[in-house]
């Protein structure tokens, strides 16, 4: 598979009020490369950063050093315009599928919209509607209603097809699935995955659940504080994660199985003891 996104040691500081504040470095020397067709997982906490990484990606925060490359084309400085043409081929998913849709509007036109800008017919248009909708597993009605008759699963089913309408190469999955309950979130998962074999879709995925990455990402990359502490195989990071922060968030990832669970916390507790330093003995010293 060939790179579709490149990204080289990136920095992304948000302004903080004041004369003499300096901004504050939110993201630091950030690189890594999505191929065409994979899922690459973006991990970690609140406030690692993951959310700016790929709010940068889509043009919504400036960038302070380092490239962003697209498709063979450097788009971390792009204008409005070529942003706006950037859309058929760059799209995302955000995590609040309501808020993300006009509550007044039809799902059938919030999904016309985008293919009336990119100069589709209105025939053409309504017909594509159609196999979004039956694309995502909604009903062919459901183009005639509105947000708030949808649950949050069928409303996130929307926001991908909405996604997809212009057919892009890249989706960047802002926490996706997180604020839905865990049946719901394996369906939209599983669609996810179908539609990635069925298109060729790459995913730049999101998420502080690792969980999620290993069931459905083929590689990730590890955030903390703005800097990737881990990358690698899907599988074998979740398996054998190498960092402590990393087997932080593998434990912080509940399973049914409680003793299971509680067999895990305490050979993590045991690890972490192991590679802390210890004060010295009276006797040490």
């Amino acid at each position: 598979m060939t790179d579709l996104l490149t990204i080289d040691d990136l920095r992304v500081s948000y302004p903080v009020r004041g004369l003499r504040a300096r901004p504050v470095p939110v993201l630091r020397e950030i690189s890594l490369t999505v191929r065409r067709g994979e899922t690459l997982g973006l991990v970690g906490e609140s406030g690692s950063g993951k959310t700016t990484l790929g709010r940068a990606v889509l043009g919504l925060v400036p960038v302070e050093s380092g490239r962003i490359v697209f498709a063979g084309e450097r788009i971390d400085n792009a204008s409005r315009r070529r942003r706006r043409r950037l859309g058929a081929d760059l799209q995302v998913v955000f995590q609040d599928p309501y808020s993300s849709l006009n509550p007044a509007r039809t799902i059938g036109d919030t999904l016309t919209e985008p293919l009336l800008a990119g100069g589709t017919d209105a025939r053409a248009a309504r017909r594509r509607v159609g196999e979004l909708l039956d694309g995502v597993g909604l009903p062919a009605d459901a183009a005639h209603r509105l947000p708030r008759e949808f649950s949050g699963g069928q409303r996130q089913r929307v926001a991908i097809a909405r996604a997809l309408a212009l057919e892009p190469a890249l989706v960047v999955c802002d926490e996706a699935v997180s604020a839905l309950d865990l049946t719901t979130r394996k369906t939209v998962l599983d669609l996810l995955l179908e539609i990635q074999e069925r298109t060729g879709v790459a995913y730049l995925f999101i998420t502080h659940d690792l969980s999620v990455v290993r069931y459905t990402c083929h590689r990730i990359a590890v955030l903390r504080d703005g800097r990737i502490v881990e990358t690698g195989d899907a599988a074998a990071v979740t398996a054998e994660p190498s960092h402590p922060y990393t087997r932080s968030l593998l434990l912080a990832a509940p399973v049914a199985d409680v003793r299971r669970q509680r067999e895990r916390r305490t050979a993590f507790e045991a690890d972490r003891r192991s590679r802390t330093p210890q004060p010295k003995t009276s006797a040490e010293r």
